[in-house]
């Protein structure tokens, strides 16, 4: 009789242990796969902001209903994707009504230097300073001007973007060389899109110098490859910067 009561007290605490571990085992599983939902999110979010080359010094910036096209210039296609349209200057490597017909959606906004929006007759004017604010984005103008050349004069009020969009921070300097404005830009800024091509802009060395003032996570070099500056010209910049610094080729794309 008591070897049975033993056998019924083993069994008893077998099952007991093996419920036990049953519950842990489904405890680490629900805590396993909602760690993994929260990192596939966490993933999601992190690469939701698309900034594509379009070569010399256009750009296209994505996040998800919001298509952002700077300074459309030299466009094969028509994308027609267009929301916004920002064109930083009236030189025509920067603006070209073609291409911001070619670009725009049916409900495309122009938000552009004064000069241009006179031209066109439509669309909101920028100017140094000015922050203009859409449903899903807010731009901030910033001065783009040269210090010792005559290409860019500081009287125009042409101007750089900086971009804020799903809560990052882009900013596009527009043709401009190292001024005040950006070595006093006191923003967080995850994106800095810098010319670094010479003559007209900032060179290669005046570009990284910029990026030890304005301390953004990542750069990404233009005005190269078209008109005036090379590869050799990027790829001075990204040795110089005092960042992370992507290379892109015209048509590539980074996603963060």
């Amino acid at each position: 009789m008591r070897g049975l009561r033993l056998l019924i007290l083993a069994v008893i605490f077998g099952l007991v242990v093996c419920g036990c571990k049953k519950k842990e085992l489904g405890a680490d599983t629900a805590e396993t796969t909602e760690t993994k939902e929260k990192e596939e999110t966490r993933k999601e979010a992190a690469v939701g902001i698309t900034i594509q080359w379009l070569g010399h010094a256009s750009f296209k910036i994505c996040y998800e209903d919001t298509v952002i096209y700077i300074d459309p210039w030299k466009i094969e296609e028509s994308p027609g994707d267009a929301t916004l349209v920002l064109v930083s200057h009236s030189h025509h490597d920067h603006y070209s009504p073609e291409d911001i017909l070619k670009v725009s959606g049916p409900d495309a906004k122009l938000i552009a230097s004064a000069d241009i929006v006179a031209k066109e007759k439509v669309g909101d004017a920028m100017t140094p300073g000015l922050v203009i604010e859409l449903e899903n984005v807010r731009i901030r103008g910033v001065a783009a001007y040269n210090l010792d050349k005559a290409f860019h004069p500081r009287t125009n009020n042409w101007v750089g973007f900086l971009i804020e969009i799903g809560s990052k921070q882009i900013y596009y300097a527009g043709d401009t060389d190292l001024t005040e404005e950006i070595k006093n830009l006191k923003y967080i800024i995850d994106v800095a899109l810098l010319p670094v091509g010479g003559t007209y802009t900032m060179n290669a060395e005046e570009a990284a110098e910029a990026t030890k003032y304005i301390k953004p996570a990542l750069a990404i070099p233009y005005h190269w490859g078209d008109i005036i500056g090379g590869r050799e010209d990027a790829e001075k910049f990204a040795a110089l910067a005092g960042c992370e610094v992507k290379i892109l080729t015209a048509g590539e794309s980074v996603s963060f």
